[in-house]
């Protein structure tokens, strides 16, 4: 992140952002992020001091592609949480050859799920740069909906996927079997994905024996997230993605910053190493991972 090759090092210097990692030796995507957020198209909270930092920086869509570019990450997938992000997000897609986008109605914002708004989503979903119906799913961490909006909103995202061919992008916090439920009753699309993956060995036997592809974010670098690790451990090369989740949630020894899509490198090399694979294979296999969820670039 930061304001692209005229002086963003010196940005990054005033405000903490973190410097560039080592590049990767082969290409690899960010399967979520939120470059709305970044941008500050949203206007982050005063109890958001993470995207604070972040808007701080001065990012623009160019300068965040160019500094994920110069390390690796060619393309990216910018997520929507609730209607305008996600009309931002078709159009910023629209207009970048590199950015895909996902839309929906996150689980946190279920009770503005009603019908109209889900018709714009179906709507924003069917265009060719929007790639997903996503983020949602069940949150049990935070009663910032009711459980029963939560599940109406989480099927009728399950339709709006199915309906479209898109894939559904899954944000499950303390819910593991619900949503596994949900899907299995209301009858998953051809391509799942769960965000941030959150569950343990036995979650990812479970998500690999269904088929569901797993996105590994900054927490499987945490000293106390062993469980994560032995999850990943579990994954099979062809079920994973990996992602930012920008500007939240980055990896060691940046916990606390912003976030951006450059830092990928630094989760994806723990990944290498806890499943003893080369980082260039997979790279490879998270970028043909990639295809197969979002489609053709």
């Amino acid at each position: 992140m930061g304001g692209g090759s005229n002086g963003s090092g010196k940005l990054r210097g005033v405000t903490g952002i973190p410097p560039l990692p080592e590049p990767l030796p082969g290409e690899v995507f960010d399967s979520h992020c939120h470059l709305d957020i970044m941008v500050g198209n949203r206007q982050a909270s005063s109890g958001d001091p993470v995207a604070q930092a972040a808007q701080v920086a001065g990012a623009t869509v160019e300068s965040i592609l160019d500094e994920a570019r110069a390390v690796g990450v060619t393309r990216l997938v910018t997520i929507g949480y609730d209607l305008p992000s996600s009309r931002w997000n078709a159009a910023t897609a629209a207009g970048h050859a590199d950015v895909y986008a996902g839309v929906a109605i996150h689980p946190n914002e279920a009770h503005a799920a009603t019908p109209e708004v889900l018709a714009e989503i179906e709507e924003l979903a069917r265009q060719p740069y929007v790639r997903a119906v996503g983020e949602t799913g069940l949150d049990y961490f935070r009663d910032w909906a009711s459980k029963g909006d939560q599940h109406a909103s989480f099927r009728a995202h399950i339709e709006i996927a199915k309906r479209t061919g898109k894939a559904l992008v899954i944000h499950d916090r303390d819910a593991h079997d619900d949503v596994l439920s949900v899907l299995a009753d209301q009858g998953a699309p051809d391509v799942v994905i769960f965000h941030s993956f959150s569950g343990d060995a036995e979650m990812a036997k479970r998500c690999s024996d269904a088929g569901y592809f797993m996105s590994f974010s900054g927490p499987v670098t945490y000293k106390n997230a062993d469980y994560l690790r032995e999850a990943a451990r579990v994954a099979p090369l062809e079920l994973m993605l990996v992602e930012t989740d920008a500007p939240y949630l980055p990896p060691v020894p940046h916990r606390g910053k912003p976030n951006a899509p450059y830092l990928i490198p630094l989760t994806l090399r723990c990944l290498a190493e806890v499943k003893g694979v080369e980082v260039a294979d997979l790279a490879a296999a998270i970028t043909a991972n990639g295809e197969t969820a979002f489609g053709a670039w």
